[in-house]
């Protein structure tokens, strides 16, 4: 075979994978609070090497390219992160990175991306993903996506969801509705009906939850064209969808930026779930055309230090379950501890379920446990005026 037939041979089996009218909108303009001290306004964990030499970001868009339709990935950012991520994703096309002037939530992100595609191509398939989320099984992953975007073409709003392992109160939870008939393309993929959404239950209700075995863990990842999202949020937030038409109305124009910093910070800040996906499931499984795809695809958030020293743990196989990070370092009697100090010797004696991150400007010291609430370090920062530290 000649060297050109090669190169249009890896060319069509590209265009095979590709989900044909799928668009990628990455949301990478969230702070990262609870990986301070690593994560920073300026370095939050979607830019930072936290599982691997690639980088979160990295990481997502590697697993979304081959669903992708030609030059259809788009990043919402802000102008903190804007260059950073223009660097580590240099097949992005520039215009695509887009910079929210005020940060408002997921409901208005999501609905910019969609009211710029429904204008050109309003059929054309959303697939909302976070940028600083880890993904185990990428094929089952990528599997689950392409039958949600079958499920989408037909009007549906589709939610990725995930069978929850643990009691978890940091999540949303989806209580899951009546089965669906599963989809031609993909019979081993199952279809659920949304019931309704449960934002973050309280240690009793998550217990509940887990036990009924009818719940999934809200992703965050959903998928929807760009009509529909549009007309949902028309529907159901009016006034932030006559903004966002607006700014999409003048993308291309001169007045973009102008209109797009003076119209966006006005939207309210709110995320999408609270926006569109309650009042939806709200009028009843049969009318609400709300669908969970509950995939196991070895998920995580990597929410907290806690998150991360799970998921390295166990993919390392530590015998004591320590995962330390360090120029060298030493163990005596010391188990379930995450260390960070790169370019210092580390001794771990007599501890258990620490978390100690050490920076070149600070250090923290809190417990597996506690690492929930790392968030409310860089408030009290930020109150007493310490922003270098933020």
């Amino acid at each position: 075979m000649s060297g050109k037939d090669s190169r249009r041979t890896k060319a069509s089996a590209a265009a095979d994978d590709e989900t044909p009218g799928f668009a990628a909108i990455i949301l990478a303009g969230g702070s990262g609070t609870r990986f301070w001290p690593r994560s920073r306004r300026a370095r939050p964990k979607q830019v930072l090497s936290l599982d691997g030499d690639r980088t979160m970001i990295q990481n997502t868009l590697e697993r979304v390219k081959p669903l992708v339709s030609s030059g259809q990935v788009w990043i919402i950012t802000n102008d903190l992160l804007a260059k950073t991520i223009a660097k580590q994703l240099p097949d992005v096309e520039a215009k695509h990175i887009l910079r929210e002037p005020a940060a408002r939530n997921t409901a208005p992100a999501c609905g910019l991306a969609a009211f710029l595609l429904e204008r050109s191509s309003p059929e054309t398939v959303l697939g909302v993903f976070p940028s600083d989320h880890t993904i185990g099984d990428v094929e089952r992953f990528r599997r689950v996506v392409r039958a949600g975007a079958e499920l989408a073409r037909r009007g549906a709003m589709v939610v990725l969801g995930v069978s929850p392992t643990r009691a978890e109160t940091g999540y949303g939870y989806i209580e899951l509705g009546a089965a669906v008939k599963p989809l031609q393309s993909d019979k081993s993929i199952p279809v659920r009906r949304v019931r309704r959404f449960t934002e973050k239950p309280d240690k009793v209700k998550a217990k509940r939850f887990l036990r009924s075995g009818n719940y999934a863990w809200n992703s965050g990842m959903f998928l929807w064209t760009a009509k529909t999202l549009a007309d949902a949020m028309r529907e159901h937030q009016p006034k932030t969808a006559a903004l966002l038409e607006q700014i999409a109305a003048a993308r291309g124009t001169p007045k973009f930026d102008e209109v797009f910093a003076e119209l966006y910070p006005q939207c309210e800040s709110i995320s999408i779930d609270y926006a569109v996906l309650e009042p939806r499931s709200a009028k009843g499984e049969a009318k609400s055309e709300l669908y969970c795809l509950p995939g196991d695809f070895a998920w995580s958030d990597l929410g907290s230090w806690a998150a991360l020293h799970e998921y390295v743990a166990e993919r390392a196989e530590s015998h004591n379950s320590n995962v330390v990070e360090a120029e060298h370092h030493v163990e005596i009697a010391s188990t379930g501890c995450y260390v960070f100090s790169p370019n210092k010797t580390v001794a771990l004696v007599g501890v258990k379920d620490l978390v100690v991150v050490e920076t070149d400007d600070a250090i923290l010291i809190t417990t597996r446990e506690g690492s929930q609430d790392v968030g409310k370090v860089v408030a009290e920062l930020k109150s007493t005026g310490r922003h270098d530290l933020t």
